[in-house]
C-alpha cells in the first residue's frame, strides 16, 4: 500500500466522529434546504413528483455523501470485527481527544511491546482499505 493511502486511512480514523457528524449534516442539508429546478419555460424534469421519492433521490445521488458514507462504513465494520485489543488500540490512538500518549504509553496501556501496538495498527489500516478497495 502507498504511503500516502496509508496516511489517508488514518486521516480518517482521527475524524471519524466529525465525520459522522458532517454526514448527518450533509443529510439535513438535502432533506431541508434543497432549492428546486429553476428550469422556468424548459422541458417536463425527470425528478419524481412525490416528495418523498424527490428527497430519497438526492439523497442516493449525492456523491460527497455516499463517499463519506462508504469510508465510516469501512471503518465501522472494521472495528466492529476486531478483537478487543485492536478496538481498545483504535480508541486510544485515533479517537481519544486530546491524544497525550506516544505509541509507548499506548502499548504501555494494552500491556504489549510498542512495535506489537504498531503492527496492530497496520492490521486495523490495512483492513480498511481492504474493505474499501484502495488495495
Amino acid at each position: 500500500m502507498k504511503k500516502e493511502t496509508f496516511r489517508h486511512i488514518e486521516a480518517e480514523l482521527y475524524c471519524y466522529h466529525e465525520t459522522l457528524k458532517e454526514i448527518e449534516k450533509k443529510r439535513q442539508e438535502i432533506m431541508y434546504n434543497y432549492r428546486p429546478d429553476e428550469n422556468i419555460g424548459g422541458g417536463k424534469s425527470n425528478i419524481p413528483g412525490s416528495p418523498t421519492e424527490t428527497v430519497a433521490t438526492r439523497l442516493a445521488e449525492n456523491i460527497e455523501l455516499k463517499r463519506l458514507e462508504e469510508i465510516v462504513g469501512a471503518i465501522k465494520f472494521v472495528y466492529d470485527s476486531s478483537p478487543e485489543e485492536h478496538k481498545k488500540l483504535i480508541k486510544l490512538k485515533y479517537w481519544t481527544k486530546p491524544q497525550l500518549l506516544t505509541w509507548d504509553g499506548i502499548a504501555d496501556k494494552l500491556h504489549i511491546s510498542k512495535r506489537q501496538a504498531m503492527r496492530w495498527r497496520d492490521e486495523i489500516v490495512h483492513s480498511i482499505a481492504k474493505v474499501l478497495g484502495w488495495k
